[in-house]
């Protein structure tokens, strides 16, 4: 087995239109299949890599919603676990001209809060190569991010590579608070993959040189760091490379950064030259902008390789 993950399965109504916020009454569309760690697991199994996550959703039309869709790509689902006390998680999403967006979570008191340590099996988890650790799942609770640690503790003894993401929501937690729970995460991971907001709220730096610096004091091998319409920037101790983003018209950019790592993790499991693992995971979350709804992730990789044949890029002369 390729590529492990663990953490939130939810469903999200997506606000018809623009500029209106979730206090005005309107119209939403949905329900979309959704979670971040779903998402990721998705478009990695669509890849071709035999994937799977420890999750939880309710006894309801939602969580079937969910478990269906995971299982027609071939996600292995038999550690979803169903809860029939909670609701399965409920996200809903309205965008703003300027680029922002907006979310109203369910999700603290539900069923993708109610995945516990003991639900994270050792032999379960060393069947894999990668585990990949989402911080919007680290935020959701106590349970579930004593679940993470356990599954980070199994990997790392087992000699497993670990990827992170630390995929910030300031509705679910803090953005100060995201260094201390990143904390064991970072310790063993080997990729980290943050927006270059995330990457200075996890170092407490202000410079891409200074944050870089501090997060490969943990030993992390890789740093991609996820400039939205700019690009990609790749970081080691080697080498710095940046690549410019795919120029797509958008309509729903929420997801992308999750298939953004789902590609990158693929490209090095390949052992791909960065560039060219960088190019591919942005045209992977290029394609995902121009589809609706979160789980709307590429076909698979062929057709990844035929957009970067054809997709223009984009001029960029400050990527920092």
């Amino acid at each position: 087995m390729d590529v492990l993950t663990i953490g939130e399965m939810l469903v999200e109504f997506i606000r018809k239109g623009r500029d209106t916020p979730h206090y005005e009454t309107g119209e939403y569309a949905g329900p979309f299949p959704s979670g971040a760690p779903a998402i990721f697991v998705d478009a990695a199994s669509r890849l071709g890599l035999k994937s799977a996550i420890i999750g939880a959703v309710g006894d309801d039309d939602f969580g079937s919603l969910l478990k269906k869709r995971l299982a027609a790509d071939n996600v292995d689902i038999t550690h979803v676990y169903t809860d029939e006390e909670y609701t399965t998680g409920i996200a809903f999403v309205t965008y703003f001209s300027d680029g922002s967006r907006r979310f109203v979570f369910n999700l603290k008191r539900s069923a993708a809060a109610r995945i516990k340590p003991e639900d994270v099996d050792e032999d379960f988890v060393k069947m894999f190569r990668v585990l990949h650790i989402m911080g919007s799942t680290l935020s959701i609770g106590e349970e579930v991010r004593e679940s993470c640690y356990r599954a980070v503790e199994i990997a790392s003894r087992a000699g497993m590579m670990v990827t992170y993401d630390p995929n910030l929501r300031a509705e679910l937690i803090e953005p100060r608070m995201i260094s201390k729970i990143s904390e064991k995460v970072l310790k063993v991971a080997e990729i980290v993959m943050p927006s270059k907001a995330e990457l200075f709220d996890l170092t407490g730096k202000r410079s891409l040189e200074e944050a870089s610096e501090e997060i490969f004091k943990h030993g992390v091998k890789l740093l991609i760091v996820k400039i939205g319409e700019k690009g990609s920037i790749g970081l080691s101790r080697q080498e710095t490379v940046f690549e410019p983003a795919f120029i797509v018209p958008e309509v729903d950019p929420t997801g992308a950064g999750d298939v953004f790592d789902a590609a990158a993790v693929y490209g090095y499991l390949k052992n791909w030259r960065l560039r060219e693992l960088l190019e591919f995971a942005n045209a992977a979350g290029a394609l995902k902008v121009t589809r609706m709804g979160p789980m709307s992730v590429p076909e698979d990789f062929s057709e990844i390789k035929r957009f970067m044949k054809t997709g223009g890029k984009k001029e960029v002369k400050n990527f920092c």
